[in-house]
């Protein structure tokens, strides 16, 4: 499961976990594996993803779902800048852009 949230200006708190069960723990479902991110994505780079055409949740959802599936997820920091992936993946940004219905 990911989940993305805004908590300051062009940062973004992403927390991926690992669902155990589907039973409520205190009013909570129990996860395992939880790790948390801090990500910065500037209003310029969120244009240059999708145009403006959806939401910066949606961007970011993709992203990690990306890292997830291409094994790029282990050497992640925990906090970081989106504009260090696209210099980092050759092939980045043109993929997220894909993944979220646009084209190059």
């Amino acid at each position: 499961m990911i989940s993305v949230n805004l908590v300051d200006s062009d940062v973004y708190e992403v927390i991926v976990s690992d669902r155990v069960e589907t039973k409520l723990e205190n009013g909570r479902v129990k996860m395992r594996g939880e790790s948390v991110y801090r990500v910065h994505m500037s209003q310029a780079q969120y244009r240059e993803i999708c145009g403006a055409t959806t939401t910066h949740e949606w961007v970011l959802l993709n992203v990690f779902q990306y890292l997830i599936q291409e094994e790029q997820f282990a050497d992640l920091p925990t906090s970081f800048d989106l504009q260090d992936l696209e210099n980092k993946l050759p092939g980045f940004l043109s993929e997220i852009r894909r993944r979220i219905g646009l084209s190059d």
